[in-house]
């Protein structure tokens, strides 16, 4: 089975990218892996407090990811997987990508503020051409019916 990467991070872009890869697994009969890449820097104090954050990290990616699963059930029929590592975001996203065979196409979401497309777009996209899969973009202000209409 081929199965949509999307990435789980508090942007607002994240979403459309969640709706995207769901929706295209529902038609084309594939899976959804949701990754969330915890920064090795919010860790950096001592061994018990940083356990702590990792821990609350982790509960917060879970109580997050809960509410896409739960759309993704109900509305599209898919049962997407979790997925959550620590490091560097491209890192981690590569890894992901060559640990995972059935990974077809990594999704993410662009910004729509005049910086530009954000920075894990920009890093990603500059990492393109070593990823053994294609990169989907989709514009963070595409509207429910306009993703409907292209998946």
């Amino acid at each position: 089975m081929r199965k949509f990467l999307v990435v789980l991070d508090d942007s607002r872009e994240c979403l459309n990218a969640m709706r995207f890869a769901a929706m295209r697994a529902s038609h084309t009969g594939g899976g959804v892996a949701i990754l969330s890449v915890i920064p090795p820097d919010e860790f950096n104090h001592w061994i018990g407090v940083g356990e702590v954050m990792r821990e609350e990290a982790r509960e917060r990616i879970h109580a997050h990811f809960e509410v896409f699963a739960k759309w993704m059930r109900d509305r599209q029929g898919i049962d997407p997987e979790l997925v959550i590592r620590e490091g560097e975001a491209v890192a981690e996203i590569m890894a992901q990508v060559k640990e995972d065979p059935e990974i077809g196409v990594l999704v993410l979401g662009a910004g729509t503020d005049k910086k530009g497309p954000g920075p894990l777009v920009s890093q990603m996209t500059r990492s393109a051409g070593s990823l053994p899969i294609p990169i989907t973009i989709v514009p963070g202000d595409l509207t429910k019916e306009k993703l409907e209409a292209i998946t």
